[in-house]
């Protein structure tokens, strides 16, 4: 009977040790190289380096995955801003999503950047030497910032430290991430076995 719980357990712990080597879609090296990049540039110009934020990320994900089917040429379409006066399509959705609180987003901005293969250097390029996005680069009210991306779409979501622009939660349920979950069922799984 020993044998069989060990064996059990073993098994259970290789299934939660392959469950847990499955990325989550949190970003990938261009997400990185790129917000590495971004506070370079800041401490450049004598900017406080961006902190991340995950409901930032979260948005900017979800904006990044409601555009990945748009051609790059509409990119203009989706001027960089507030994002009370964003033409992001469904951005509530996106914003319920992530249980960020719409009143803790209005002093933010959504800057979507589209880039053939998503090249660091060129999306960086983009935020960094062209007034459109730099100009929110250059503005200390910004300090946080989450990034995501989706095909030849990569999308900067800035936040403030202010109430109006802090992408606070909202006082529905909280998010539970993919990880917590199985590490939770692993937990349970252990106590079966004990």
């Amino acid at each position: 009977m020993a044998s069989f719980k060990l064996g059990l357990f073993l098994f259970a712990l290789l299934f939660v040790f392959l469950l847990l080597s499955i990325p989550v879609h949190c970003g990938g090296d261009e997400e990185d190289s790129v917000f590495k990049g971004i506070n370079s540039y800041r401490q450049v110009q004598k900017l406080t380096p961006f902190n991340k934020v995950p409901k930032a990320s979260c948005l900017a994900e979800e904006v990044a995955e409601e555009l990945e089917d748009e051609p790059c040429e509409n990119v203009n379409q989706y001027a960089p801003g507030l994002t009370s006066s964003s033409k992001i399509p469904n951005l509530q959705k996106h914003i319920d999503k992530c249980d960020i609180n719409i009143n803790t987003t209005i002093d933010g901005a959504i800057l979507p950047v589209c880039v053939s293969k998503l090249e660091p250097t060129i999306v960086l390029s983009n935020y960094t030497h062209t007034d459109r996005y730099s100009r929110y680069l250059n503005n200390s009210v910004y300090t946080g910032a989450g990034l995501g991306s989706e095909h030849d779409w990569m999308v900067l979501v800035l936040t403030t430290n202010t109430t109006t622009g802090s992408f606070a939660a909202s006082s529905g349920a909280t998010c539970v991430f993919g990880n917590v979950v199985v590490l939770m069922g692993f937990l349970m799984l252990l106590g079966l076995f004990m």
